[in-house]
């Protein structure tokens, strides 16, 4: 028997039981699906991970106020703030490797433009902030120098802020009043999107830093220098952990830190949080890849169990076929040919299976879809060895059967 007519039968002896394949078939098909899903799905999940990382900017280390106490009691992080302005120049100046290092303030503010309301966060920051968080001007310009030494009256709008306030008209040269502060608005900041932190980076005004802490910030922030957190931008090709272990130990001198004092700040290196993140999306594609694997094992044996059954009910054609001329090679390569037809069907299914609950997911979970065609290949082959796996064993035995025992079956 020639492998096209081989085919032919094998298709022909799947028909005969259509309902009975399918059912064979399911094993393979959830676990075919569940592969092709894992990939696609986790694939996109990471990407948006990365992305949502790279927002932020890359070689990106953020410095937050940490633990500070007070007669022995800690009052725990960002309680007060330790960080100043004059510590994020340090470091620029101090820690070699640093491309760019800005200070930031936040706080809350209700904006009034154009006979519209908006509450959002006002930022105070100098160019520097642009240049570390990598973060272009979709039209208009950065603050000028004076404009942050003196704390002009002007702000940069996020895209939110923009969208909400004056829709699509150009809001450069308005005024909008930023807590009851009338600012006159120089720029408008491109999208970035979402964070890695599930926050929406354009709903926010940047105003020049002076401007932030004399004007927006209240009285205690006034006193002094503090700023909220610092942004350091690393150069590219140099060591972030060499660069982070160099800030600690300059702000641990420039706060006078004892030795057997704990840090009064914290260094967020987003390469770690990126890092974290691709380790919980691999730990779910573990799981689903857990599941695919039973599901193609449980497949796999459904597939040799109705190949036995198949055996069994065609023992006396098997005899006849015997009878013919057929060698126990042709009847071997028959039933194997039909286990692997079996499972090559349910491969193609579980793929276009797999691609259905990825599209479904990637719609609910705002994720983006990537496809592996690698994917594809492996899955469909992995469902072939199966097929000819478990189909091994009842095809050698319907080619062992004595065909004289054969034709007298009934």
């Amino acid at each position: 028997m020639s492998f096209h007519e081989a085919i032919r039968s094998a298709l022909r002896a799947l028909r005969s039981n259509l309902l009975r394949s399918l059912l064979t078939m399911l094993g393979i098909v959830i676990g075919v699906s569940a592969v092709i899903a894992m990939v696609a799905v986790g694939g996109g999940a990471r990407e948006q991970v990365v992305a949502q990382i790279r927002s932020l900017g890359a070689n990106l280390l953020q410095v937050w106020p940490g633990n500070i106490s007070v007669g022995g009691v800690r009052l725990g992080a960002g309680v007060q703030n330790t960080l100043t302005d004059e510590d994020a120049a340090a470091i620029l100046r101090e820690v070699a490797g640093v491309q760019a290092s800005a200070a930031v303030i936040r706080s809350g503010a209700q904006l009034v433009a154009m006979g519209q309301n908006w509450a959002t966060v006002a930022t105070g920051v100098d160019n520097g902030f642009f240049e570390a968080r990598e973060w272009e001007m979709e039209s208009g310009r950065l603050f000028e120098a004076d404009e942050i030494t003196r704390g002009g009256q002007v702000v940069i709008l996020g895209q939110t802020v923009r969208q909400n306030l004056f829709g699509e008209a150009d809001p450069i040269g308005e005024i909008i009043r930023v807590r009851n502060v009338p600012m006159t608005v120089i720029g408008v900041a491109a999208r970035k999107g979402q964070s890695a932190f599930g926050q929406d980076q354009d709903d926010t005004v940047f105003v020049p830093l002076q401007t932030a802490r004399l004007r927006l910030a209240g009285q205690n922030r006034a006193n002094g220098r503090t700023v909220n957190q610092i942004m350091v931008k690393v150069q590219d090709g140099e060591s972030l952990e060499r660069v982070q272990a160099d800030m600690r130990e300059l702000l641990r001198q420039r706060h006078r830190l004892q030795a057997d004092q704990e840090d009064d700040f914290f260094i967020r290196n987003l390469a770690e949080v990126a890092a974290t993140r691709e380790a919980s999306a691999r730990t779910l594609e573990l799981l689903l890849a857990a599941v695919a694997a039973v599901s193609l094992i449980v497949g796999g044996i459904g597939i040799m169990n109705i190949m036995l059954v198949s055996v069994t009910e065609r023992t006396r054609e098997i005899g006849v076929r015997r009878a013919v001329g057929a060698r126990p090679t042709d009847i071997r390569s028959q039933f194997l040919i039909e286990a692997t037809v079996l499972a090559l069907i349910g491969g193609a299914l579980g793929v276009a299976l797999g691609f259905v609950a990825a599209q479904a997911v990637s719609i609910g979970a705002g994720w983006p879809l990537l496809v592996d065609a690698m994917s594809v290949v492996l899955a469909v082959g992995v469902s072939a060895a199966i097929g000819m796996f478990f189909g091994w064993y009842p095809a050698v035995r319907a080619a062992r059967l004595d065909p004289v025992e054969a034709l007298r079956a009934t």
